[in-house]
């Protein structure tokens, strides 16, 4: 007889659809663009230009990342994967942030040879494609952000990250060729370049973090693990909590576990449905784990010893 295993009754699954559209609509946008700003930034010989169309190559990387964990995100959990594959999201935010540094500190050092050695610019050519770099850019950050606050997604926070950097980029890029085409200071490409690969950087660092974060399973900065523990301890029949972790599997994916004392007079599966209510109800966790214990039977150590002689300490007083 062939038995149906159902690994949890919480689908740890994401159906985004709002952001699964936009991650297309980005994507093909944006690979055209590349290409137009690659042939352009190598005619003109725009340091800034070029820097952006670098931007722009990891901006499709990302997406693609994106794209493919948007898609794992839908599949179910199986024997090995109980969580499903949401975590391929944090994943690929991390490589995302990483991509965005390393890009910025290649822009950086190509500024400095560039100030030591400047080098002749087509204005026209950059200041047109800049332009209509600037208008795609616009589009697709504002389209980002409207997606981001429809569907928290680390993914597409990330690319929203990436494409603020591009409309920098550009606004840069026009500045610094109307500089150029009123002073002659041909380093101001390369300085404009810097101050964008800086701003890039500051971007990728925050994504690094917040997915490094995650993938550390620290507890989410929205939550306060010791009011959380002071809740449940108020649950009618909880005498102490204790050995709680508290992280999230992807954004907007939280799991929690903990164990508890309970009064030995009371029914443990009563207490189990108020904890799982009240983590619910109070901090929106739907998928908690609580282990009743008894402190006599179960090993605690010293913690054990400590909960005993002060539930003795108690009852002697009352």
């Amino acid at each position: 007889m062939s038995v149906q295993y159902d690994y949890h009754h919480l689908h740890h699954v994401k159906q985004q659809t709002t952001s699964k559209k936009t991650l297309w609509v980005t994507l093909i946008l944006t690979s055209f663009f590349t290409l137009v700003e690659i042939i352009g930034g190598v005619m003109s010989n725009s340091l800034a230009l070029l820097s952006d169309s670098a931007h722009m190559i990891s901006d499709v990387i990302a997406l693609g990342l994106s794209m493919i964990a948007l898609h794992l995100a839908t599949r179910e959990p199986n024997a090995r994967f109980t969580f499903g594959f949401l975590r391929f999201e944090i994943i690929a935010s991390f490589l995302n942030g990483l991509a965005l540094c390393i890009i910025a500190i290649g822009i950086f050092i190509e500024g400095v040879q560039r100030i030591i050695h400047p080098q002749p610019i087509q204005l026209g050519m950059m200041l047109g494609i800049a332009v209509i770099g600037f208008i795609v850019n616009l589009v697709l950050t504002l389209v980002l952000h409207h997606s981001v606050k429809e569907e928290e997604n680390l993914n597409v926070q990330s690319a929203l990250w990436h494409f603020f950097g591009d409309l920098l980029s550009s606004v840069g890029v026009i500045v610094s060729s109307i500089i150029i085409f009123y002073t002659g200071l041909l380093w101001f490409d390369p300085v404009i370049s810097m101050v964008i690969g800086g701003i890039i950087f500051i971007g990728g660092s925050r994504i690094i973090r917040e997915s490094f974060m995650i993938l550390m399973e620290s507890v989410p900065d929205k939550f306060n693990l010791d009011e959380i523990r002071a809740v449940i301890a108020r649950v009618e029949g909880v005498e102490d909590v204790h050995e709680m972790h508290l992280w999230a599997v992807s954004t907007d994916h939280y799991s929690l576990t903990a164990h508890v004392f309970i009064r030995q007079n009371i029914q443990p599966f009563c207490v189990i449905l108020a904890i799982n209510e009240t983590l619910k109800t109070h901090f929106g966790i739907e998928h908690a784990t609580i282990q009743i214990e008894h402190a006599e039977i179960n090993p605690h150590g010293e913690y054990g010893k400590d909960f005993l002689r002060g539930r003795k300490q108690l009852s002697h007083g009352h």
